[in-house]
């Protein structure tokens, strides 16, 4: 009887292990936003890394966060490294294109609690005297992460942070 437990377990987490193994490469992930305002006014606090504490919802999460910038104020080059505790962690954002009142790509590589290397884009539409601003994460998935979304949506989690922040961009954007 014990045996036959154990050759379940060991088929069942086979199982999973091969799941994961066939799961999709790559990811992506986005929101969206409606802000009543013009591409112009809401772009420099996207492309700009010293505006981000006005509506990043990371920003809120450490009091204690230590920031340091390199390269231009804004735009294609800029840098922002962050450290802070446990739930931001440490890492690394760098504009790496940038498109005025439209676009703005970054990568993005997260150190601590767990590496990756993805991109973070952002788009502005207009529609009207609005815009839609949507907000993007894609990247590579190592096998670690394919196992992992299993069981935890990487949607979900981060997801809700993207919506914080669009509404902060939002709230900040409309005054």
């Amino acid at each position: 009887m014990l045996e036959t437990i154990i050759i379940i377990i060991a088929l069942l987490i086979a199982a999973v292990l091969i799941y994961a193994a066939a799961r999709p490469a790559a990811f992506r992930m986005e929101r969206s936003a409606t802000i009543n305002a013009p591409a112009e006014k809401i772009f420099p606090f996207i492309n700009d890394f010293h505006k981000w504490a006005a509506w990043s919802p990371w920003e809120k999460l450490d009091p204690a966060l230590q920031r340091s910038y390199a390269g231009p104020d804004s735009g294609r080059g800029a840098v922002y490294e962050y450290e802070g505790n446990n739930k931001v962690g440490a890492g690394r954002m760098e504009i790496t294109d940038s498109t005025p009142a439209s676009r703005v790509l970054t990568t993005l590589d997260f150190i601590r609690p767990m590496q990756a290397h993805n991109f973070a884009e952002f788009t502005l539409v207009p529609q009207g005297s609005a815009t839609v601003v949507t907000w993007a994460m894609y990247g590579r998935s190592p096998y670690i992460a394919k196992l992992m979304t299993i069981f935890v949506s990487m949607d979900k989690l981060v997801g809700k942070q993207f919506d914080e922040g669009l509404a902060n961009l939002k709230a900040v954007a409309e005054k």
